[in-house]
């Protein structure tokens, strides 16, 4: 509880994130979260993924973007990922092949016209996307974005209606808005920012609540919940939710991130449920990076001990269950 806000405020510090990856042993690390830096090591990690039965969703890493021509590049970057998913179609299940966006990395945060220039650059990518046969989600970022995303979520919904968007549970406003979007495609994560007290639920147990909460809200409603966790207990309560709405197991997903878990979502995914992969790549990889090792003091004591010479193991310990970004 100590460590998580620290490591939360370090994803955003630039001169940590020097100091991080001048670390040789960061590298190997962080190959344990990430499918590597460019395109086609990450076609590479996502097709022994797919045979094994699970989905992906892949997301080229970046946020917080603040000049136009990072924006296009990302832009271009999705287009070109784009393209090369679009050859994998035919030998997987519809919307096996999904994209997650992040509106900052689009442009959202410019400091003229960001929401809508995210908004043009995210209609750009969805109609690619739909070309190609690949599912987008809009990723959820800190809290003084939601208002922005959810209405440049709704703009896009009136071209795209099959468009997913996340929440977080642990803001105190996600049961109000799973009310509202129940009918959509919503993927529910339990949230990975450093939020303030009067948005967000600080408690684990306050967190958890939330998610139950908002979990079953969105099960007794029409729309496709994603349900975004490693943690055991919201696994269970997910499969006794369905069956109470009387959901198959085509009518709503678990998700995971790359990485964390891995058995489990060969269970699940040999159980007949949708099981999809979180799927982050690129070489903007240290906020997410951060995100992780707060999520859990294994994966911090892995990364402390991976810094020791001589001292690097190929899995962390214990069984990572924390938070879904």
């Amino acid at each position: 509880m100590l460590l998580r806000p620290a490591l939360l405020a370090a994803a955003r510090s630039p001169r940590l994130e020097r100091t991080v990856r001048r670390m040789s042993s960061t590298r190997r690390l962080v190959g344990r979260f990430v499918a590597g830096d460019d395109e086609a090591q990450a076609i590479a990690v996502a097709t022994p993924l797919l045979a094994s039965g699970r989905r992906i969703s892949i997301d080229y890493l970046g946020e917080d973007t603040t000049e136009i021509d990072q924006a296009r590049a990302t832009v271009t970057h999705y287009l070109s990922l784009l393209a090369a998913l679009a050859h994998g179609q035919g030998f997987y299940d519809a919307l096996a092949l999904e994209i997650s966006l992040k509106l900052s990395a689009l442009g959202q945060a410019l400091p003229r016209d960001g929401a809508r220039i995210a908004l043009d650059h995210a209609r750009e990518i969805c109609a690619a996307a739909r070309a190609a046969g690949v599912a987008v989600t809009i990723d959820a970022e800190d809290h003084t974005t939601t208002d922005s995303t959810l209405a440049i979520v709704g703009d896009l919904r009136g071209d795209f209606p099959d468009l997913g968007t996340v929440l977080q549970a642990y803001l105190k406003r996600t049961e109000a808005d799973c009310r509202a979007l129940a009918g959509s495609r919503i993927r529910l994560c339990k949230g990975a920012y450093r939020e303030p007290p009067s948005v967000a639920f600080q408690r684990p147990e306050q967190v958890d609540a939330a998610y139950l909460r908002c979990l079953r809200i969105l099960m007794d409603g029409s729309g496709y919940p994603m349900i975004a966790t490693h943690d055991p207990r919201l696994i269970e309560a997910a499969g006794h939710y369905a069956r109470e709405a009387g959901r198959e197991h085509a009518d709503f997903e678990f998700q995971m991130l790359y990485g964390i878990r891995d058995p489990e979502q060969r269970r699940l995914a040999a159980a007949g449920h949708r099981l999809r992969v979180y799927l982050p790549y690129g070489d903007q990889w240290y906020g997410y990076f951060m995100r992780r090792l707060a999520e859990r003091p294994a994966n911090l004591t892995f990364f402390l001990r991976a810094l020791t010479p001589g001292n690097f193991t190929d899995s962390p310990p214990g069984t990572p269950a924390g938070r879904f970004s």
